[in-house]
């Protein structure tokens, strides 16, 4: 137990170290950097060595219990940062992924309706060309010849780049999870929502695994815009911070794009593979592949259905 106890404290303190602390640190030192040189020497090494040298030389840091205290300020500051950065993670996902955006007030809920009707003629004319493409090879195939399959997938890559699915949400991060709800509920007449609790309680461990680190990079993704908002005041002092504001924000949506797509692979997936281990959990009589009567019938098994108000019983 002991053993257990020692290696959960190492690695919760190692994620403390790299998810909070470091971050946290660069972004106090950049800070630091930005009140002393500003925006006339903002490459002043020389000063910037200079004032390091008279900080170090300060009575407060030549005792080992002022070392001690100053250590322990930087650690607490940057983890209050980090917790900081963390936080403003979690609403940048929010606003990234945009399940709830109906329910935004109403100057947000206004420009994500006027962004989610853009998508969506995006990518019906997108759709429309692909469909058409598409059409025209099916009739030269009956016909005994073969088009370029070129330009069909370079419509549907334009299609597929405006959103997976028809629009719901007004980003394309947003609507690459959603995507795998609408497939889900189209394919297996499944709702992902009422469903995936149960689901998960079913899953392999291995798949667990894969499906929490996914999530988690998504986690990860959006803090990287997070410390984008945090770095942008600093350019106020300091313009050199825009450049680490810019990477961080090009960096937060690559690697948010790529997770979001990595994640919602995954959620569909486990739900066409492990439903009917599901089913058979709960008493369904199935020899082989579900049927659709049976995926609907599951689908109401485990829906919650409000209780009746007093008019009603």
């Amino acid at each position: 137990m002991e053993a257990l106890l020692s290696e959960l404290g190492s690695k919760l303190a190692e994620r403390w170290v790299s998810l909070l602390v470091l971050p946290g640190v660069l972004y106090l030192v950049v800070v630091a950097v930005a009140g002393e040189l500003g925006h006339g020497h903002p490459f002043d090494v020389p000063r910037l060595s200079e004032r390091i040298s008279e900080v170090a030389a300060h009575p407060a840091t030549e005792t080992a219990g002022g070392q001690v205290v100053v250590l322990g300020a930087v650690l607490a500051a940057a983890a209050s940062v980090g917790i900081v950065a963390r936080a403003l993670g979690s609403v940048v996902e929010r606003g990234w992924l945009a399940a709830e955006w109906r329910s935004w007030p109403r100057p947000l809920r206004a420009l994500a309706a006027r962004r989610v009707r853009s998508r969506r003629r995006r990518w019906t004319a997108a759709h429309d060309a692909w469909r058409r493409l598409r059409a025209e090879a099916a009739r030269a195939r009956a016909l005994g010849r073969r088009l370029p399959a070129g330009e069909r997938h370079a419509a549907r890559r334009d299609m597929e780049r405006v959103a997976p699915e028809f629009p719901d949400r007004p980003t394309w991060s947003g609507d690459r999870v959603h995507a795998a709800a609408v497939r889900v509920a189209r394919d297996q007449r499944l709702d992902l929502a009422t469903v995936w609790p149960h689901l998960w309680l079913v899953l392999p461990e291995e798949s667990r695994v894969q499906l929490t680190t996914a999530r988690q990079d998504l986690g990860r993704a959006t803090a990287l815009a997070a410390w984008a908002l945090l770095y942008l005041p600093v350019a106020a002092w300091w313009w050199p911070a825009l450049f680490a504001a810019a990477g961080l924000a090009v960096t937060a949506r690559w690697r948010t794009r790529a997770a979001a797509g990595d994640y919602a692979a995954l959620l569909e997936a486990a739900v066409r593979l492990h439903t009917l281990d599901l089913a058979q959990r709960l008493g369904f009589d199935v020899a082989g592949r579900l049927t659709p009567e049976q995926y609907l019938e599951l689908d109401r098994l485990l829906e919650t259905t409000p209780e009746p108000g007093p008019g009603e019983r």
